[in-house]
């Protein structure tokens, strides 16, 4: 991609400190606007764990002006997308409509952002509602084993800690502790507005400025400091059919130089039907349905992920095989086709997320978020076709350390030998 055809990305910052970053792309019939706000699970103490995800349900259950059936109500009338998500850094409150109702999702937004009323009975209400979230993914093993991992491979961390909390921490939680958490880190200088699509920039700033202008203050820090990861076999019995394996290796953080040689390699790895563990576990030796291999990556620590659903007798084979490939990899890297084949797909995977508005809407947020400016897909295309298979090598080398790589077990392992990593069990 040239530069020169890549669309205009602005940025503008209000006196209070909020950012605004947007896209214009006249040719879609679509906008997408998103209210970034930078707290997450990680920004949590223990006993306010899933406090960022509650407080997210609960924009959207009243106002002064609206109830919760008249938000979904409007929303609806237009064909609007109208939702939110946190995580582990971030949460979003974010919609996306067609340019002739960017009037009516700028009010929505606003009126949920700003004068949501978490009242009692409706927190009652969405307390249930988490909590079945909650007991939903322990009921979904495929999900709930990456819980696990992380919360064992970074022991008493905030970024191992679940985003829907615990049950014991969801109970508790109260009116007042949600309004003193909005006013600790719902702040101006914590937070970025972002739109992609039919829109110009003028007109968000106009609406930022107007609604949120008059907010002041500044957030209450928390001290973070990264991870550090717990090696060892962690084996959780449940009756299961399967064993739900999930491998971990130390990581990059989302900042880090080597990130596109990451890249590359874990879409290597396990990052579709072509790679090395989809091939040799599932195409050659049958031994899972579902296996792949992911980047959990944030500002400042990561981990590169394996996951795989098998049978209790095969568990030891798979970690043999995932294992072995990694030291393939400390070894060789990748061969010059194979190499040339992961970028295309890397490259491929990039430029078709890039069609849709609300895919640019959480690029241009995360790009400011984690680098404070837009780095155009030239700028990553180019990173990536530049990376070397030296890089590639050089960085397997350096995370792939069987002292500091860990597995999680959750299934019924009975009557099986535990794989061995070189840690306790």
């Amino acid at each position: 991609m040239d530069r020169q055809d890549e669309p205009m990305v602005r940025r503008s910052q209000l006196s209070n400190g909020i950012r605004v970053v947007t896209e214009t792309l006249p040719s879609l019939p679509s906008v997408a606007i998103g209210l970034w706000v930078e707290n997450g699970s990680r920004h949590e103490r223990p006993d306010q764990a899933g406090i960022s995800h509650f407080l997210e349900h609960l924009f959207f259950k009243g106002t002064e002006r609206r109830t919760a059936a008249q938000i979904a109500e409007e929303a609806d009338a237009v064909g609007a997308v109208l939702n939110a998500f946190t995580g582990k850094e971030h949460t979003c409150y974010y919609a996306k409509v067609l340019r002739e109702h960017l009037a009516l999702v700028q009010d929505l937004l606003s009126d949920i952002f700003l004068h949501s009323l978490f009242a009692p009975e409706e927190i009652e209400r969405e307390r249930s509602v988490v909590l079945q979230e909650i007991l939903q993914v322990e009921d979904t093993p495929d999900d709930y084993v990456h819980d696990l991992f992380a919360l064992r491979y970074w022991p008493n961390h905030p970024l191992s800690f679940p985003v829907c909390g615990t049950v014991e921490t969801v109970s508790r939680f109260r009116q007042q502790d949600f309004r003193e958490f909005v006013d600790a880190r719902y702040q101006p200088d914590r937070i970025v507005v972002a739109a992609a699509g039919n829109v110009r920039h003028e007109e968000i700033l106009e609406w930022v400025e107007r609604d949120f202008g008059h907010l002041g203050g500044r957030s209450v820090h928390v001290d973070g400091v990264p991870p550090r990861p717990a090696c060892g076999v962690h084996y959780v019995e449940k009756s299961l059919e399967q064993v739900h394996l999930c491998l971990g290796t130390p990581g990059i953080s989302q900042m880090a130089q080597e990130r596109y040689a990451g890249y590359l390699l874990n879409t290597a790895l396990g990052g579709g039907m072509s790679s090395r563990l989809f091939q040799e576990i599932r195409e050659r030796r049958g031994r899972a349905y579902s296996v792949y291999s992911f980047l959990s990556s944030y500002s400042d620590a990561g981990y590169l992920g394996i996951y795989v659903g098998t049978s209790p007798e095969w568990v030891a084979e798979v970690v043999d095989i995932i294992l072995a490939e990694l030291e393939r990899l400390k070894r060789e890297g990748l061969k010059a086709e194979e190499l040339q084949r992961v970028k295309n797909q890397l490259k491929g995977n990039l430029l078709l997320g890039m069609e849709t508005s609300d895919n640019r809407m959480s690029r241009i947020a995360k790009n400011e978020l984690f680098f404070g400016r837009n780095v155009p897909a030239s700028e990553l295309v180019a990173r990536i076709e530049a990376t070397t298979n030296d890089e590639i090598i050089d960085l397997a080398q350096r995370l792939f350390d069987s002292s500091a790589m860990a597995v999680a077990l959750l299934g019924d392992m009975r009557g099986q030998p535990l794989p061995a990593l070189g840690g306790s069990t």
